[in-house]
């Protein structure tokens, strides 16, 4: 019973806060964060008032179900932008920028952090300077998604923002596997080139396969069923099946064989949309389905966030220099990988910004990055500050960007009439 009202209490919050932000014309996901913040552990959690709030980090985490869930839809609809035809006149673009700018981001962050050991050798270790630098990659593929969907944007800088930010895990993967098998020689004094080196490649590698076969499936399945509502079930049911099914892990020798859920859920949605003809369809009813799981895995995710952060100005200090530098790393890497290959001005201008958003992925390397004992906690707390920052700040710059590239519209008047006149003719019934 308890869960079920903190889980309602969650919702209703996010959605009352989008209505209190509205005249500051934030994104909603932004106010889903901060609902997440105010009934979370730090806030109304205090009063210890079970339902009313979160009374304890315990608590966020025992919902962690629905935020795999909703990370496995996720990436299943950023998978379904991979259409072959579109791709052709994209791929090679995405493939680039989202290399590129990943690769900047990490030795930017390198770079500084490594330059900050130098003077201050207290503060921080080339070990944890060069984890954050890996960290530094990822970007958040779901608060990129809301904003995109929220706004229904539309054009050149859109299409390339969807595939780039999918790219961004698979390149995340392997550079975090690398810097952190540097980084734990460092520590520990011995070198493991499988886990640096073929680990992240068969993880990759297993996640495309598992992928592509549950996608083939679901294909092959939903030909049995002739009503869209049976359809539907179905592609809900395998986005179930295929998340959980990517939580597995094995060994085979000395070899570690897990799945990254993004990766796997995303080639779902590619194989799917690229199959079925009835993809688009399907897709759009889904959307409507997975709206208030959305919005409940952002409120569960700004509950997460430990304010207790800000306590430490090293934290802060370090978070600061992280997010600066991982910021321009963004920013120039996807400027200049967008010039090389001949994108549009606007895209060029403003794709960067749009990729400065970071939450899960980057968490995720915060529990490998553990393994560095008491050098790992730092870098977890540097994290979660950052992301704190990022997932407030970042929803409101990317709408700005893809606002100034001309992707989001303004609503056409017309429509914003039809809406006054119905919503006034509402009121008068009522009266």
């Amino acid at each position: 019973m308890t869960i079920l009202l903190s889980v309602s209490v969650a919702l209703l919050a996010g959605l009352l806060m989008t209505r209190v932000l509205k005249p500051l014309k934030m994104p909603d996901v932004t106010a889903y964060l901060l609902a997440g913040v105010l009934v979370g552990p730090f806030c109304l959690g205090l009063l210890g008032v079970d339902g009313l709030g979160f009374t304890s980090l315990e608590a966020v985490t025992s919902l962690s179900l629905i935020s795999e869930v909703a990370l496995g839809f996720i990436a299943f609809s950023i998978g379904n932008e991979f259409r072959v035809e579109d791709l052709k006149h994209i791929g090679r673009q995405a493939v680039v920028i989202g290399i590129f700018q990943a690769l900047v981001a990490t030795l930017f962050v390198d770079l500084a952090l490594l330059a900050l050991y130098l003077i201050f050798p207290n503060l921080i270790t080339p070990a944890q300077a060069i984890t954050l630098g890996a960290i530094a990659t990822a970007t958040a593929p779901a608060a990129t998604l809301m904003v995109v969907r929220q706004y229904k944007a539309k054009g050149p800088l859109t299409d390339l923002l969807l595939p780039v930010v999918a790219l961004d895990d698979a390149v995340g993967l392997i550079v975090f596997a690398v810097s952190f098998g540097i980084a734990r020689t460092l520590v520990s004094g011995t070198i493991d080139l499988i886990s640096i080196i073929v680990t992240p490649l068969v993880e990759i590698i297993a996640s495309l396969i598992l992928g592509a076969i549950m996608g083939w499936l679901l294909t092959q399945l939903e030909t049995l069923f002739h009503s869209n509502t049976n359809r539907l079930n179905m592609t809900i049911a395998f986005v179930f099946l295929t998340a959980s099914l990517s939580m597995i892990d094995f060994k085979i020798g000395p070899v570690h064989v897990g799945f990254s859920s993004l990766l796997v859920c995303m080639m779902l949605g590619t194989v799917f949309c690229n199959l079925c003809p009835l993809s688009h369809d399907l897709m759009e009813k889904a959307d409507r389905w997975t709206s208030p799981l959305f919005a409940l895995f952002f409120v569960i995710s700004g509950a997460e966030l430990e304010l207790s952060v800000f306590t430490s100005i090293a934290i802060v200090g370090i978070g600061v220099i992280y997010i600066l530098f991982r910021s321009a790393g963004k920013i120039c890497g996807a400027f200049l990988s967008t010039k090389w290959t001949h994108c549009p001005p606007a895209v060029c201008k403003y794709l960067g910004i749009t990729l400065l958003p970071q939450a899960g992925v980057a968490l995720g390397m915060c529990l490998t990055a553990r393994q560095l004992g008491e050098q790992g906690d730092l870098i977890r707390n540097i994290v979660l500050f950052s992301v704190l920052v990022y997932e407030l700040v970042g929803p409101m710059m990317t709408k700005w960007a893809l606002t100034r590239a001309g992707d989001i519209q303004p609503m056409p008047e017309h429509i914003k009439n039809r809406r006054q006149d119905k919503l006034a003719q509402a009121t008068t019934k009522k009266g």
